[in-house]
């Protein structure tokens, strides 16, 4: 009982060091994604609330060290605030909101892209391959960090002072990370990101297809053939992991490239749908507008003002 009650406090006093090191690396720099010395690690900070950022998101880890963030898939919305964190083990699109942010007291997160095949090795290592195939799990999952986590994460921020030990530690570190996320609470689910021969795997194969062309016609049972499942099979593990059918990813692929397209090219709405895949404006803009609660014009001139 006394050590369920005091991991939760070692892990906050732990955030709150890392908090002080990420305030440091980033003071000065203004909001945004902050790259490192370190390739696979970036800072996110916002000194306010945000109105929704919208991306495909590859495989991450995010501690979520100041603040408190809302992140939606599909119909499904998770929250995470300091001293935990969230995993994305497969590209999925996704849109975030920043809920809990001041000047004085910023949001502030700490962002580790991951390996699938280093989490691979490491499996081999401690659990060699049985050839049993395991149940497919949802690609996102928001768990409570622990102190021995949060602690690699502050001894890799730390490395940032020291450039010269940057090649030799920082592997070694990234590695000790993804040893403990295979500890976890969420030690399934992170497994499954690289367990040969998943149903998840073979997910996450057909996934990196669909978003490499996305402006094509899809065929759903061109796919499940590819990833050596029935249709129905296929249909369901797609579903279980990214929350959504293979049509409707397709669908938010293509439409958050021609929200890009209209923002950073100046595309008008029209161009944009042909150029992603829509052979209708009229359901383009249909479409567009249940997903960003806006006709696309609207939408556009509500990012500019923003």
């Amino acid at each position: 009982m006394v050590t369920e009650r005091l991991r939760p406090s070692r892990a906050m006093s732990a955030c709150q060091e890392l908090a002080v090191l990420v305030t440091q690396q980033t003071d000065g720099k203004g909001n945004g994604v902050h790259k490192t010395a370190i390739p696979q690690l970036t800072f996110m900070r916002e000194s306010e609330v945000s109105t929704g950022m919208c991306d495909v998101t590859e495989p991450l880890l995010a501690i979520m060290v100041q603040g408190k963030k809302e992140v939606l898939l599909g119909e499904e919305t998770y929250q995470y605030g300091a001293a935990q964190y969230l995993v994305v083990s497969v590209d999925l699109p996704l849109r975030a909101f920043i809920v809990e942010a001041t000047p004085d007291k910023p949001y502030l997160g700490f962002k580790l892209n991951l390996d699938p095949a280093q989490l691979c090795d490491i499996i081999e290592q401690i659990q060699p391959s049985t050839g049993k195939t395991e149940n497919s799990m949802r690609g996102l999952f928001v768990s409570d960090a622990d102190a021995p986590l949060i602690d690699c994460a502050i001894r890799l921020t730390r490395l940032l002072d020291t450039p010269q030990d940057i090649p030799f530690l920082a592997p070694m570190i990234i590695r000790e990370m993804y040893y403990r996320l295979l500890f976890g609470e969420q030690s399934e689910a992170v497994r499954q990101i690289a367990t040969s021969g998943s149903n998840m795997q073979r997910v996450a194969a057909m996934i990196r297809r669909i978003k490499a062309d996305f402006t094509t016609s899809l065929r759903v049972e061109e796919l499940a053939e590819q990833a050596n499942m029935s249709s129905a099979s296929f249909h369901r593990h797609f579903k279980k992991v990214t929350s959504m059918s293979p049509l409707q990813y397709q669908k938010q692929l293509r439409l958050l490239e021609a929200r890009r397209l209209m923002l950073a090219e100046n595309a008008d709405a029209t161009n944009a749908a042909y150029q992603v895949g829509y052979e209708s404006p009229s359901q383009f803009s249909r479409e567009y507008s249940r997903m960003f609660g806006a006709p696309p014009i609207k939408d556009i001139e509500r990012l500019r003002i923003a």
